[in-house]
């Protein structure tokens, strides 16, 4: 991936990670929408993370972390509440639960001219106060913008089932591409989980990626259905997983794809194939090592080379690619 002249804004919540394992406990930076517009930065977009922390030990390291990868911030609300943090418990498994202690404000919105891309998820799109201003100014967005979105359901902080559908379906009908997770799928959806990209193309989006954690993923636009198996690795944690995959998401979209076929849904099947296999290899790079540290660009290309290497089938060939029915 070569750098490009697409500006990317993430808005979204910015947070204090600390990792339980067996009662030994670490600090890492955190946050969904945070590690995507850290991950997106390591890939060479240029990025501004629009998100409030507090001026405590917590936010000075959010600033370190997100200076490392050379992204912009711009504050959504004044520093004087405390940093949140999310306290995640590792399993045996690598699997992480969570605990939070949050408080999300949108009082100042960021400027939004000169951006190419805008992504919002997780609890800063879905929990108010703040997300009723994040609601606002992505539904204000001009057209040719390309507004990405993944509700990443933390459902002891969320609105009522039915109220977070309808503010998920909300950003569906403005965000032409969607990410969710089986997990994400069964809690919105739970009478027909499996339906849940046909709801969310119906609201309007124009691709739905879920994601299925070892069983890969599935890319669903109005005419296809790619599947896209996971990249084998030794998982140390998953925490970061699926923000990983929706930074090497949109970059092989901005990349591979264009902002404006994208935003029009013109995906073609081996387009799908490519960006899904991007994807995923972006996430399997992460869960191999601790923390939300998704890849660099150089990383990334390293396995996938490795990959072709390994498997030089054409990537319209590699995951199964069927019409929906």
């Amino acid at each position: 991936m070569t750098a490009g002249a697409e500006r990317i804004l993430v808005i979204g919540e910015a947070l204090i990670d600390i990792v339980d394992r067996g009662g030994r406990q670490a600090r890492h930076v955190g946050g969904s929408p945070l590690n995507v517009a850290f991950g997106l930065a390591r890939l060479g977009l240029a990025t501004t993370f629009a998100t409030a922390f507090g001026t405590d030990e917590g936010g000075s390291a959010i600033v370190r972390h997100l200076a490392e990868a050379g992204v912009a911030i711009v504050r959504t609300a004044d520093a004087g509440r405390p940093t949140s943090t999310a306290l995640a418990r590792i399993g045996a498994d690598g699997s992480a639960s969570y605990e939070f202690d949050l408080a999300w404000a949108f009082s100042t919105p960021p400027a939004t001219a000169g951006f190419d891309v805008v992504h919002v998820g997780s609890i800063g799109a879905l929990r108010a106060p703040g997300a009723d201003g994040v609601r606002e100014l992505v539904a204000g967005l001009p057209e040719q913008v390309l507004v990405t979105f993944d509700p990443n359901i933390r459902a002891a902080l969320m609105p009522p089932r039915e109220e977070t559908r309808a503010r998920v379906e909300a950003y569906a009908a403005r965000a032409a591409v969607v990410k969710l997770s089986d997990e994400d799928a069964a809690w919105l959806y739970p009478d027909d989980a499996q339906a849940a990209p046909e709801r969310l193309l119906a609201a309007g989006a124009r691709l739905v990626v879920m994601t299925r954690g070892a069983e890969g993923s599935v890319l669903h636009t109005g005419e296809l259905r790619v599947e896209v198996p996971v990249r084998p690795t030794v998982a140390v944690d998953t925490i970061g997983a699926g923000d990983a995959y929706m930074s090497g998401l949109i970059a092989a979209i901005v990349r591979r794809v264009g902002i404006d076929d994208a935003r029009a849904g013109r995906f073609t099947r081996a387009q799908l194939a490519e960006i899904g296999a991007v994807a995923a290899a972006s996430a399997a790079l992460t869960v191999g090592r601790a923390g939300a540290m998704p890849p660099t660009a150089a990383e990334l290309d390293r396995a996938l080379d490795r990959a072709l290497a390994a498997d030089p089938t054409p990537a319209a060939e590699q995951g199964s690619v069927v019409p929906l029915r």
